[in-house]
């Protein structure tokens, strides 16, 4: 089936998930994306994506609006607007707005689909529960 090329915010899925809220631009389910998938994620301060890793995509997130704090592995980095960080697949990483304004990302996944779990939560894990100093909570 073919469709639209052109997504709109209304026309995104929007997932309300763990205090943010995502809009998947691109995915398979409503593109013709085979390799790629989109998100525009709203992270209200305080909040954001705990240490987590995706066994089968690559992923970049780029600062739309405001800073996060970005964990890749065990370092960390605030982006501002403009940057981005890289993920390899099986690589643990979170993301926090740590600051007192909502944040935009924009993450970028590839490919399109994978045959195993999208993501694995690993944020009650040693190191990863501990990096922050028991801060993590999102």
């Amino acid at each position: 089936m073919t469709k639209k090329p052109f997504i709109t915010e209304e026309n995104a899925i929007k997932e309300d998930f763990k205090g943010r809220t995502n809009y998947w631009m691109c995915r398979p389910e409503i593109t013709n994306a085979r390799d790629l998938q989109l998100c525009r994620a709203i992270l209200p301060p305080g909040e954001g994506h705990d240490f987590h890793h995706h066994p089968e995509l690559e992923e970049a997130i780029y600062v739309l609006e405001g800073e996060v704090e970005q964990w890749v592995d065990r370092e960390m980095h605030v982006l501002q607007r403009g940057e981005v960080a890289h993920i390899l697949p099986g690589v643990v990483h979170a993301t926090f707005n740590a600051s007192d304004k909502d944040a935009v990302i924009l993450a970028i996944l590839s490919p399109g689909s994978q045959l195993g779990p999208f993501a694995v939560d690993v944020s009650r894990d040693e190191p990863w529960c501990s990096l922050r100093g028991g801060q993590a909570e999102a």
